[in-house]
Order: structure tokens, then C-alpha cells, then sequence
């Protein structure tokens, strides 16, 4: 196997892993950490040249995650998003490429939608008793509560992974 082989296997274990927790903690407990993100950055900025990204796939992509931070961090400002998501969507859109923001995004805005009218449905319903007693799932019934937006981003980025020069290096 080669360097550029191994680096590309790692690199989207990596990146599976690392996006499906995000989306289960957000889930879980409305956050999504800072370790996390810069996992993901460290990850990326370690194993793209190894992986055979030119230097202008991953200037293009840095150039467009840094746009979709500026975008996402005003959208935090407004408190339509939370701080989490906002870099988390940025250090998605990095590992995907530049090629691939439209469609992540696309898939990113259509898991939201679904996932906060099934959140809506959910919160009209009365909870079983035993029910009362699990924490995240009282936090999501919640009203006031805002919407795990972390489980669309990662739902988008499985869903968009697989077409990118990462997993294009495996074969």
C-alpha cells in the first residue's frame, strides 16, 4: 500500500468517525467541540499532500471554507445558527473540496428542513413517562430548544464524502 493510499484510509475513517460523533453529541448534548473541529483541521492539514491534493485543490478549498466561516459565523451572529455548527460546516466544506460545497450544502439545508419538521412534530406530542427521565430526549422536546443542526451537516457529509479525491485516492 502506499503512503498516498494510507494516508487517504486514515484519512476518511478519520473523517466518518469524526462526523458522525459530531452529529451524535450534537444530538446528545447541543454542542459540538472545539476538539473536534481541530481534530478535523489537524487531520486534513496532516494528510491532504500526502493524499496527492495539489496545492490548488487545497488552496481552493481553504479559500472556500474560509468564505462558508465568514457566511456561517454571521448566521451565528443572528442567532440562527449555533457557534459549533458554524465551524463545524467550515471544516466540513474544507475535507469535501471546493467542487463538492454546492451539493454538501444542498444535502446540508434538505437534512435540516427534514430534521426540524420531524423536531416541530416531535415537540407536539406528549412524552411518555419514561421518557421524562432521559435528559437529551427532554431537551429536544423542549420547545425553547433549538434544533441539533450538527446531525444534518454530518447526514450532508456522509452522503457527499464518497465522491471526493479522498476516497478517488483509495482506488
Amino acid at each position: 500500500m502506499t503512503i498516498s493510499v494510507t494516508a487517504a484510509l486514515f484519512a476518511s475513517v478519520s473523517f466518518f468517525v469524526a462526523a458522525i460523533w459530531a452529529g451524535v453529541t450534537d444530538l446528545l448534548t447541543m454542542r459540538i467541540r472545539n476538539s473536534l473541529v481541530l481534530f478535523l483541521l489537524g487531520v486534513y492539514a496532516a494528510l491532504a499532500p500526502l493524499t496527492g491534493w495539489t496545492a490548488a485543490e487545497i488552496g481552493m478549498s481553504v479559500a472556500v471554507a474560509a468564505a462558508v466561516l465568514g457566511c456561517s459565523f454571521a448566521c451565528f451572529a443572528a442567532g440562527w445558527i449555533g457557534g459549533g455548527d458554524a465551524k463545524l460546516v467550515a471544516v466540513i466544506v474544507l475535507w469535501l473540496g471546493a467542487e463538492h460545497v454546492t451539493s454538501y450544502l444542498l444535502g446540508a439545508a434538505l437534512f435540516g428542513g427534514g430534521l426540524t419538521l420531524m423536531l416541530l412534530r416531535f415537540r407536539m406530542m406528549t412524552l411518555p413517562a419514561f421518557c421524562l427521565r432521559v435528559p437529551w430526549i427532554t431537551r429536544l422536546h423542549d420547545r425553547r430548544s433549538g434544533v441539533p443542526y450538527g446531525v444534518a451537516l454530518a447526514a450532508a457529509a456522509v452522503l457527499v464524502f464518497p465522491d471526493t479525491l479522498w476516497v478517488k485516492a483509495l482506488s
